[in-house]
C-alpha cells in the first residue's frame, strides 16, 4: 500500500533531507543550527524503527514499505554524511566508503533479487552494527560541541564515524563473500 501510516513515516526521512540540509542556511548562530538539525536527524532517523513496528503492529507491512524503508535510511545517512563534509566534520574518504558501500550492496542486493538467491545477501549483524554505530555517529557529528558540558560530541563523532566506516568495509566484504558462490556461478 502506498499511503499507510508506516510508508508515511518512512517518505518523513526523505521529506528531511532538504529540511536538514535547509537548517545550515538560516540566519542563526551555529550552535543553534547544530542542536536543530540534531534534533530533527534524531527525530527522523526514529522513524526508521517506529514505521516498521506499526507496519507489523497495524498488518500494514507491503511490498513497496519493504523497498522504500532501506531506501530512505541511506538517502537521510547519505545526505547527512556529505553535509557533515562540507562543514568539515567528516573525511571526504569516510564519506566515499560509506556511500560507496550503500551504492554496491543496493547494487548486489537487487541483482540478487533478481536471480533469486537474496538470501544469501540477508541483513546480518555486522550491517545493524554499522547502522548503530553510524546513527551514533551522525548527531554527534551534527550537535559537533559538549553534551551537559562533559561530552565532546565532535570527539566522539569522529571515532564512531570511523569505526562505522570500518564496520562498513567488513560488512561489504561479508556481504560480498556471501554472494561470491553465485556471482561465481553466473558468470561462467
Amino acid at each position: 500500500m502506498f499511503l499507510t501510516i508506516p510508508t508515511i513515516m518512512t517518505w518523513t526521512r526523505i521529506v528531511a533531507i532538504p529540511l536538514i540540509v535547509g537548517v545550515f542556511y538560516l540566519p542563526i548562530s551555529e550552535p543553534s543550527r547544530n542542536l536543530v538539525a540534531t534534533v530533527m536527524f534524531m527525530l527522523f532517523a526514529a522513524t526508521d524503527w517506529l514505521d516498521g513496528y506499526l507496519a507489523r503492529k497495524l498488518n500494514q507491512a507491503s511490498s513497496f514499505g519493504a523497498f522504500l524503508d532501506p531506501v530512505a535510511d541511506k538517502f537521510l545517512v547519505c545526505a547527512c554524511v556529505l553535509v557533515l563534509v562540507y562543514l568539515q566534520r567528516v573525511d571526504v574518504f569516510v564519506a566515499l566508503i560509506i556511500i560507496g558501500r550503500e551504492i554496491a550492496i543496493s547494487a548486489l542486493r537487487e541483482w540478487m533479487a533478481q536471480i533469486g538467491a537474496s538470501k544469501s545477501v540477508a541483513v546480518h549483524m555486522i550491517g545493524k552494527l554499522k547502522t548503530v554505530a553510524q546513527m551514533v555517529a551522525i548527531p554527534f557529528l551534527l550537535f559537533d560541541g559538549r553534551l551537559f558540558g562533559r561530552i565532546d560530541t565532535h570527539l566522539w563523532g569522529t571515532w564512531l564515524i570511523w569505526i562505522a566506516a570500518i564496520l562498513t568495509v567488513w560488512s561489504m566484504v561479508y556481504y560480498l563473500q556471501k554472494a561470491l558462490p553465485e556471482i561465481r556461478a553466473r558468470v561462467k
